[in-house]
């Protein structure tokens, strides 16, 4: 078992009392060697107990900011490991999650990997968020969350210039150094009790940044012309690899899907005319 990597995982924080325990709780609970898993906590500047909480699983808390970039390029400076797996504090692995990426990535030469993400949370909204989010694994809208470190620093990290679309300049960055994947063990992220009006919020808030990240890669580029085109984010990303399907199979979720897409798009394009 000593010939086994370190795996590094890297939890970013703020104000996650409530989330942090059960995330780290699914890290110690992984069915990989527990001296092989280096876990790092990257708070900022939480008011709440999430330091003190991070504290009783791992003595590397730190903290920094401003944003998510920053903090995870952060732990990667702080991190020992072989690979790195990022994650948010609301963010709970399934038991087979590290030890699944190890293997893919050993036997196979990923450099980087998809990890199937589950919406979890009470009420209709939740299902639909979970039944949205199963359609974009692996897509041009999701990225890649467990990463062979040399990797990562051979790209810089993150863009510590973009707030919102720095999962997807990551993602198209990580593609060009090496072959990537997805996995089958899920991890859960948990939404609690869905609310429209702050879920409407989040969209808002990650979208500022949408201006500089299209400027980045051109408005000509093909990536951008998906992740930002009216076709692939409403129809698409939806039927692409043949899932189609599942819409037809469960026509209330779909309902659900395009009343929410509809929402976030009107939101997006008022934020646009108002900047």
């Amino acid at each position: 078992m000593n010939n086994l990597p370190l795996v590094s995982v890297i939890v970013t924080t703020k104000n996650e009392a409530k989330n942090i325990g059960n995330c780290l709780d699914s890290i110690k609970k992984q069915d990989y060697p527990q001296d092989k898993i280096e876990i790092i906590v990257v708070d900022n500047n939480s008011e709440d107990q999430t330091k003190e909480i991070a504290k009783k699983y791992t003595d590397k808390v730190y903290n920094f900011g401003p944003e998510r970039s920053a903090q995870r390029n952060f732990g990667v400076r702080q991190a020992k490991g072989d690979y790195i797996l990022y994650l948010d504090a609301d963010m709970i692995l399934s038991e087979q999650v590290i030890r699944e990426c190890i293997i893919k990535c050993k036997e196979n030469n990923f450099v980087a990997l998809y990890i199937p993400e589950r919406i979890i949370g009470e009420g209709f909204w939740n299902k639909v968020r979970d039944f949205e989010r199963s359609f974009y694994n692996a897509t041009v809208i999701d990225c890649v969350r467990f990463v062979k470190k040399d990797k990562f620093l051979e790209i810089g990290g993150f863009d510590e210039n973009l707030t919102g679309p720095e999962d997807w300049d990551f993602d198209r960055r990580i593609k060009q150094v090496g072959r990537t994947d997805i996995i089958k063990a899920p991890l859960y992220h948990n939404e609690e009790s869905f609310n429209l009006k702050r879920y409407l919020a989040k969209k808002a808030y990650y979208v500022k940044d949408f201006d500089k990240y299209i400027q980045k890669w051109g408005r000509a580029d093909p990536l951008i012309r998906k992740q930002f085109g009216f076709y692939y984010r409403y129809f698409g990303v939806f039927f692409e690899k043949g899932k189609g399907k599942q819409l037809f199979m469960h026509p209330l979720f779909t309902l659900g899907v395009y009343f929410l897409r509809l929402l976030v798009g009107i939101r997006y394009t008022i934020s646009k005319w108002y900047k």
